[in-house]
């Protein structure tokens, strides 16, 4: 096969959708940029049902933690406290547009990148998986953060630009145009379907 094929094909059997935070405590009361919660979810929405369709594996990964003690909380000169997530009851449920998704497997970490400290890779791996669609809340912290530590892992990524969005567009805007270029490559969600066939 042509590399120009290789580069624009998604083999559903290899290929894992990995879709980052996209619940209550992140996607509710959140006024992001450049892309509207209810663009990202929709979009994510659309991959996870084509995924679905093809048989793919499907990955939700959410942060939570039991007691508020089990997440980060070192010294820095941005004021945590005011970005750490509610514990409130079902802060970390996975939001009801996805959560009907039944088959999708559930990753739960306790910081900001899916892979260090889960079972993400293990899994990944057990099923022939070498490429994987990310996606999520938000750009420029877990969708990087989890994009960085899977090109470390030799995977092969694509990025739907148009269902992920952050909290600030310059940090999107960077993000997409100085970093994900090198770890893959970065595509519409229609973009993406068409590359699945």
């Amino acid at each position: 096969m042509e590399n120009s094929q290789l580069k624009n094909n998604l083999n559903p059997k290899k290929t894992a959708l990995v879709i980052i935070d996209l619940q209550n405590g992140t996607v509710l009361n959140r006024t992001p940029s450049p892309h509207s919660t209810t663009q990202v979810v929709e979009n994510a929405v659309k991959l996870t049902e084509a995924f679905t369709e093809k048989g793919a594996f499907i990955v939700f990964v959410r942060i939570s933690s039991q007691d508020g003690k089990d997440l980060l909380r070192p010294i820095t000169d941005l004021d945590q406290a005011a970005h750490r997530h509610s514990l409130q009851e079902g802060w970390d449920s996975i939001i009801p547009e996805l959560a009907r998704f039944e088959n999708a497997h559930l990753i739960t970490k306790r910081q900001l990148g899916a892979f260090f400290g889960t079972e993400l890779d293990l899994q990944l791996r057990r099923r022939g998986i070498d490429t994987i669609v990310l996606c999520g809340i938000s750009t420029s912290v877990g969708v990087d953060t989890t994009a960085r530590e899977a090109y470390q892992y030799g995977y092969n990524q694509v990025f739907a630009e148009d269902a992920m969005t952050d909290s600030v567009q310059e940090g999107h805007e960077y993000v997409c145009t100085h970093i994900f270029p090198r770890f893959g490559r970065i595509r519409s969600t229609e973009e993406i379907l068409h590359m699945l066939g």
